[in-house]
């Protein structure tokens, strides 16, 4: 009897709580979408303008996401934009939920990394040439119809690209003058213009995390507002 009449009064005082004090729900369970994976990594920015945040990566384990791991993140130098409208040299984050096809790098893979990883030569290029076949693509070595100017010499940043995800915005199906060589990587100097970075040791740890066959995604947004990653 007194151990119902004690259930019943924490049941009072926990719905009586202001809203704020109850527990949180993790982040991954207020988005409308994440990927259908069991792990997923979030990038999120105060608010459109920002060029700082966080990265957090999860995983799901009976039925409840889990924190993994976190980190200080940086965006584009504009901040972000809708992904679905996002122009091409803007220097802007893609808002949105995305998959990550493949990891490439400067420098070897982190032990334990299981996804597909690439290593850079000197002759690895990201075309990002509106007129190009290879748009929003690898190419090795760079092809006649994509001009240097507008493509990424991927061994010329070698703090950035010592290890990246690909993050697949305007990917499967590239869409000219939306953008291309959107990437999770190593922190530079300081913005990006338009890939999310962290520091090295937070890549290094997100490559040894991450599983393809768990089908992890990216969901890339703000904490409230139109460009909220709830929405993703």
């Amino acid at each position: 009897m007194l151990r119902t009449a004690l259930v019943t009064g924490s049941l009072i005082v926990t719905a009586l709580l202001p809203q704020g004090s109850r527990a949180r729900a993790p982040l991954p369970a207020l988005l409308a979408d994440t990927g259908g994976g069991s792990q997923l990594i979030t990038a999120v920015a105060p608010g459109p303008g920002s060029t700082t945040g966080r990265l957090t990566w999860w995983d799901r384990r009976a039925g409840r996401w889990y924190e993994a791991g976190s980190a200080e993140a940086r965006f584009g130098a504009n901040g972000l934009t809708d992904g679905a409208t996002r122009t091409q040299g803007t220097d802007t984050t893609p808002a949105g939920l995305y998959d990550l096809p493949y990891a490439f790098g400067i420098r070897s893979a982190p032990a334990g990394t299981a996804y597909r990883y690439r290593r850079v030569t000197g002759g690895s290029w990201w075309c990002q040439d509106n007129a190009s076949a290879a748009y929003n693509r690898w190419v090795e070595p760079l092809p006649a119809d994509c001009a240097p100017g507008e493509s990424e010499h991927l061994a010329a940043y070698t703090s950035q690209y010592a290890h990246a995800l690909v993050i697949g915005f305007n990917y499967a199906e590239p869409v000219r003058g939306r953008g291309a060589g959107i990437f999770l990587h190593v922190n530079g100097k300081g913005a990006t213009a338009g890939c999310v970075s962290v520091p090295v040791r937070a890549m290094r740890a997100v490559l040894r995390w991450a599983e393809p066959r768990r089908r992890p995604h990216i969901a890339i947004g703000t904490e409230a507002g139109a460009l909220s990653v709830t929405r993703y």
